[in-house]
């Protein structure tokens, strides 16, 4: 039985199918009376959270794509709405299978967190230690959940935290009916996904017994990790310093270490793009290990950035002298051209079936990142420019800014979020990112046609609720 592999955790380190162990047949398809009666069960259970984000619709690929799809670093050449041409062009309504299939995923993912916390927290089939564990990584799950249905459906934290945002179920749902659910705001959204970080990171280990393990559990520093992007989305800055600090030590080299765990950023940074990486800058990372488990063509990153539906815009951050032929900063060299010219994205370079390149969710480089933008809100000017300076010196050795570039305020600020744009391209960040700060979505053009700029005000700067909850859910805003 597969899953007995981690009951024995050093055997992992022998094994070339580990992620296999992430996906497992639902937990919530059994009884309740025989779900959660053995270790390996609850295991199971545990491990089906994991597989619940690699949804095609969701973290497969797909919910990645959207919020580049939706942000202005691509063009899109193919005008179907099935490869998101509507969410490229910024037309899709509340009835779009996107928009509804993000959804279910995000809900689905929940409730299997749900499950498991309102079974195991006071079982005796496992030790409280394992008990502990477990119930840190269901929080850690749900958390992310919520995060990242509140960044795609709820007006941003900056903008409006008293509007209604959605649904905010702790409890596990196992029959039918239920459905009618109040909506509650984004401020109190955004309370239970800190609260349920702070749990996580207070039960999580620092890591686990290998490399691919720890990449693709929660542990420890994914919890810290995550709450930097949380509190940077609420523009709490003194609050991404404190986090970041637990990360980041006060001077160079910036390296994390707790037990056998180390995160820093990576030497080379080609070496994260090997399709299959699970080094020191992966705090989060989803991994593919079987062809069963891969996403189809439309849903994998490979496919979209290589095939290409989707292409740099020659308008938007590619055109930084970053990227110039010539640079000699090493993320150019993953930028390629197609026989037709256009520049395309090689972070994910298997593009044929399996599509096995693992999927980034959490990097080291993220969280310096989200450290020097706090720091610089905060008028903690050095401390910004020597993070700034470590992520751009690792992909460009001895480059020195622009003292014009790094004026403390605004401008410190804008140089801080053109290297986030470099460093994240591809990653899922555009988007998010436009919409923390209450942005516009930029105007674009491409070979699929043009999409207009959508303004902070207009009702379609978010997602629509989805017209499967509304349909269901009879207090759903109007």
């Amino acid at each position: 039985m597969r899953n007995k592999i981690l009951v024995a955790l050093t055997l992992l380190a022998f094994s070339s199918c580990t992620k296999n162990l992430l996906n497992t047949v639902p937990a919530t398809s059994l009884s309740d009376a025989t779900a959660f009666t053995t270790s390996d069960k609850i295991l199971a259970a545990v491990n089906n959270l994991y597989s619940k984000l690699e949804n095609t619709y969701y973290y497969g690929g797909r919910d990645l794509i959207f919020n580049e799809q939706r942000g202005d670093e691509f063009s899109q050449n193919d005008g179907n709405n099935a490869t998101g041409a509507n969410v490229w062009n910024q037309s899709i309504t509340a009835s779009g299978d996107f928009v509804n299939g993000v959804w279910t995923a995000a809900y689905s993912s929940i409730n299997a967190a749900n499950i498991l916390i309102a079974n195991i927290t006071n079982t005796t089939v496992i030790s409280d230690s394992l008990r502990t564990n477990y119930l840190a990584e269901a929080k850690f799950v749900r958390a992310f959940n919520y995060f990242n249905l509140v960044t795609a459906y709820a007006r941003p934290y900056l903008q409006d935290s008293t509007s209604l945002a959605l649904p905010l179920r702790l409890t596990p749902v196992t029959s039918g009916g239920n459905n009618t659910f109040p909506f509650s705001k984004v401020s109190e959204v955004y309370a239970q996904i800190i609260a349920d970080l702070n749990d996580a990171e207070a039960g999580l280990p620092n890591g686990y017994s290998t490399a691919i393990l720890t990449a693709s559990r929660a542990h420890k520093a994914s919890a810290i990790a995550l709450k930097t992007r949380v509190y940077l989305a609420q523009g709490n800055y003194q609050k991404v310093e404190a986090e970041a600090a637990k990360l980041v030590p006060a001077s160079l080299p910036y390296q994390y270490t707790a037990g056998t765990t180390t995160h820093k950023l990576e030497t080379s940074f080609a070496t994260i793009w090997s399709g299959a990486y699970s080094g020191p800058e992966a705090i989060f990372f989803l991994p593919f290990a079987t062809a069963a488990e891969t996403p189809g063509n439309q849903a994998a990153l490979a496919y979209n950035y290589l095939y290409p539906i989707l292409y740099l815009n020659t308008s938007a951050i590619v055109a930084d002298p970053a990227f110039a032929t010539g640079s000699t900063d090493a993320r150019n060299g993953l930028i390629i051209s197609n026989t037709s010219g256009q520049r395309l994205l090689n972070k994910f370079p298997h593009n044929s079936v399996p599509y096995s390149d693992y999927v980034p969710v959490i990097r080291y480089a993220e969280v310096l990142l989200n450290y020097a933008e706090a720091a610089a809100q905060d008028n903690n000017t050095a401390t910004a420019i020597a993070l700034l300076n470590a992520v751009r010196q690792r992909s460009n050795p001895g480059y020195v800014f622009d003292p014009s570039s790094l004026t403390a305020g605004a401008t410190l600020i804008s140089t801080i979020l053109t290297e986030r744009r470099i460093e994240l391209l591809g990653e899922g960040f555009r988007t998010p990112d436009l919409l923390r700060r209450v942005q516009p979505l930029p105007a674009k053009t491409g070979n699929a046609g043009s999409a207009p700029q959508v303004l902070p005000t207009d009702g379609n700067y978010v997602w629509p609720i989805p017209s499967s909850e509304a349909a269901y859910n009879s207090d759903t805003p109007q």
